[in-house]
This record gives structure tokens, sequence and C-alpha cells, in this order.
């Protein structure tokens, strides 16, 4: 049985660079890695930002048609999570090189990544449909943004101190029993299953974090920035998990705050009168 157990780690893929129990990539190889990494973040976030400016922050979907709602949220969340998730890719990417060349591999990857992103894309359709029942919610009754901004933010902190936030996290923050349980994956869609079942616990984590961008507003710049930090400092600093839990209890004291201060809802405030107003 010893000799099976490492038989099957020999054969998977190295150890992510990522959590405790990550080991190292050779530094040549990780450099490269990395250097491809910001080769396609970059211009993610040069997108967004570019978008993000033009259609500025309003509640709701900001009049967006399904399909261009879910291609600005891909775009996001490419330039978000990609590099928290560049260990586990990198590292799978780097195993689909050794076991096969050209076109296949090239395929491979790219089912990997598509895998990937048909999860958020999933979750991006939720949160479409929860930005058009908030945006109409508030445009009828404008004073309800402020309790929309009190309970999201809630829920987000809620979720951040939650047990299945811990379940998703310790996964990302330590991959290596799941590279094992990768390498067993058999048949014609295994890169596109490694892919949905990494993108399925990278939504876990980050849900809650993802909430706050119905008060915070969907295309806000600044936002995204600072959730981007949280989700990279959560996944690869040796004191993710704290940083979790603190964030979870500043999004509380926000959920409090949230009905009485206009500025931490500014993805409700055009449909919402001031305060002095009221």
């Amino acid at each position: 049985m010893r000799h099976s157990r490492t038989s099957v780690v020999a054969s998977a893929p190295p150890v992510a660079p990522t959590g405790a129990g990550g080991g190292l990539l050779p530094a040549k190889d990780l450099a490269a890695a990395w250097f491809l990494v910001v080769l396609i973040a970059v211009p993610a976030w040069v997108l967004t930002i570019g978008q993000a400016r033009d259609m500025g922050v309003e509640p709701g979907t900001m009049g967006m048609a399904l399909p261009l709602f879910l291609l600005l949220w891909v775009t996001m969340m490419a330039a978000m999570m990609l590099p928290s998730m560049a260990p586990v890719a990198i590292t799978w990417v780097r195993g689909i090189g050794r076991q096969s060349s050209g076109w296949v591999r090239t395929a491979r990857t790219v089912e990997f990544i598509a895998g990937y992103l048909l999860v958020w894309t999933a979750f991006g359709l939720l949160a479409y449909v929860a930005l058009a029942l908030t945006g109409n919610l508030v445009d009828d009754h404008p004073t309800a943004g402020r309790w929309i901004g009190s309970v999201a933010f809630l829920l987000a902190g809620l979720y951040q101190l939650g047990p299945l936030k811990y379940v998703c996290l310790r996964h990302c923050r330590d991959p290596l029993s799941h590279l094992v349980r990768y390498s067993g994956f058999r048949g014609p869609v295994r890169d596109l299953r490694v892919g949905l079942h990494h993108g399925a616990y990278c939504v876990g984590c980050c849900a809650g974090l993802m909430v706050v961008l119905v008060p915070l507003g969907v295309m806000n710049v600044a936002a995204m920035a600072g959730l981007a930090v949280v989700i990279f400092l959560e996944k690869l600093s040796p004191r993710g998990v704290l940083l979790g839990r603190f964030v979870g209890v500043v999004f509380l004291v926000l959920a409090v705050l949230a009905p009485f201060q206009d500025w931490l809802l500014p993805g409700l405030q055009d449909s919402m009168p001031s305060m002095d107003g009221m």
C-alpha cells in the first residue's frame, strides 16, 4: 500500500508553491510562469479599468444585457483571481506540458482554463440576477438601498467567518492532496474536470468577498483592486486565514454602519436620497 501511494504521488504534477505545505517549483520555471501570469493579468486589468471608466458606478446591472455582463464579469475574474490561483494553475499546466506536446498540450491547457472560468461564469449568472433584483428594488424604493447594503455586508461577514469559507480556503492554500487526487482523473475531459473542481473551490473561497460588490458597485475599480489584494493574501500569505477572519469582522462592522453612511454604498447611492434630505 505504501508503494502504491508513493507511485501515485510521483506521477502527480509537482506541488503548487502555495500554503504552508506547498513546495516550490524550480526558480527558472517559476519566474517564467509568473511572467506569463502578468502578461495575462495586466491586459485583463486594463480592459476592466477602461470599461469601468466608461460606465461608472451605478446600481444594478447598469443596463447591461446578460451576454455583455458575463463577458465583463469573466474579464474581471481573470484580472482579480489569476494571480492568486496561479500556483495551482502553473503546477497543473506544467504537468500537462510534461505529458503532451504541440496542439494536444494547447488543447488540454485551454480545457483546464475553460473549466475554471466556466464555474465563475455560472457564479456570474447568480450575480446578474442579484444585481438586477437589487437594482429594481432600489429604483422602486430608494431608501431600501441602505438596508440592502447592510444585509450584503452582513452576509459577506458571516460567510467570511463560517466553516465553508475555510474548507475552500484550505484547499486553495495547500492543494497537495487535491493535486494527487487530480492525477487520478481519467477520460477525455480530464483537464476540464480539474478546472471545474478547482474553480468550485475558488468560488467557495471568494463568494463572500464578491457579495460586497452589490453595495460597493460591480464596476468599482478601487473595490475590485482591494478585493484582489485580500484574495491574494488570503491564499498565499502565511497569515491568510487570520486575514480572512479579520475581513469578516470588518464586514460585520460595515453592516452596522451602512444604513447611516452613504459613502459605504456607492453601488446603490444613485438611487438613494441623501441622509440630509430625509
